[in-house]
């Protein structure tokens, strides 16, 4: 099969099978293998009842549905699970993202040799206070923490090779990260391209500014694991030393003090000092603790990991 097209949606029953209908065509035009992977992610309108009757139509049509609205990651993680072409096109059921844009990015995998094309949507049909001014900040912030030049994360149409997306685990609201998740997953022939954004038409969009304050969060979140994720004593240990360092030297400071100067005359216990440095060392001893029992549980994975490979292979 050349293409597997991955769709998640929420309540975009309008729009389903105008969007059916229009990547078909694309599909025959091109004469491409393909098939349609419909995810209705716990949807209250008629959207699976239109799969339903979309897929008795047209056999290349599947569907996949959550009995509640578990998320787009959840929704997009469930479609790769069930892809099957070569080349896997994700993209948005609300049609703001146009389907003649297929051959194109089919293209960019299979001849360029590329393994994730990303989806530019330099002209945008969206609000420029509630989504274009915090999207630009979102991307300025995520290629500057990822190392991942592109100019939007967040675009629902993405090209990847079968094996990407086999390779990823996108779970949370990490859907805004696939890129970067790639890239760590060793696949680093990244690129994208500049594709027509069409304004909505029917409906409203499921997204508020909470999606951004989200997704700086995870953000933080993927930049952590790709840092840190394999050495978090690198972190923790780092923060332990400081902060035992300076409560050291506080105590250094105050046992000096009282043996040797005794300016002011106080015990050491009323003076706030020395609840500064009880703190701190306390605190660095916490972060050494976390940074031991991250290595630990990380060691045992590893362990877990090998055993499984030695027991697969056969091997003393």
């Amino acid at each position: 099969m050349n293409i597997s097209v991955v769709i998640p949606l929420l309540n975009e029953q309008e729009s389903l099978t105008e969007l059916h209908d229009w990547i078909a065509k694309v599909m025959q035009t091109n004469r491409f293998s393909y098939e349609i992977i419909f995810i209705d992610d716990g949807s209250t309108d008629a959207s699976w009842q239109t799969i339903s009757d979309l897929a008795a139509q047209n056999a290349h049509v599947k569907g996949i549905r959550f009995l509640k609205n578990f998320g787009k990651s959840q929704a997009l993680h469930a479609g790769f699970e069930k892809a099957s072409g070569d080349v896997v096109i994700t993209m948005d059921a609300d049609l703001q993202d146009n389907p003649d844009e297929i051959p194109e990015l089919y293209n960019m995998i299979v001849s360029d040799g590329h393994d994730l094309v990303s989806g530019w949507k330099k002209k945008r049909y969206d609000s420029v206070i509630s989504k274009n001014l915090p999207s630009k900040l979102f991307n300025w912030a995520a290629r500057k923490t990822s190392g991942v030049k592109l100019n939007d994360f967040n675009c629902g149409l993405k090209a990847y090779k079968l094996e990407v997306v086999k390779n990823v685990d996108v779970n949370g609201e990490m859907h805004r990260y696939i890129p970067v998740l790639a890239k760590n997953a060793g696949f680093i022939k990244i690129t994208e391209k500049v594709v027509k954004h069409q304004a909505r038409k029917y409906g409203e969009t499921k997204f508020g500014m909470n999606r951004f304050v989200n997704g700086f969060l995870d953000l933080i979140t993927i930049w952590f694991l790709s840092r840190f994720g394999k050495r978090p004593m690198h972190l923790f240990g780092a923060l332990g030393f400081i902060m035992f360092a300076i409560g050291f030297g506080f105590a250094f400071y105050l046992g000096v003090d009282k043996l040797f100067l005794n300016r002011a005359g106080r015990l050491i216990t009323e003076r706030p000092q020395f609840y500064l440095s009880l703190s701190t060392m306390v605190i660095g001893t916490q972060f050494f603790v976390a940074g031991f029992l991250g290595e630990i549980i990380l060691r045992t994975k590893q362990d877990k990991k090998r055993y499984a490979i030695k027991e697969a292979l056969n091997l003393e």
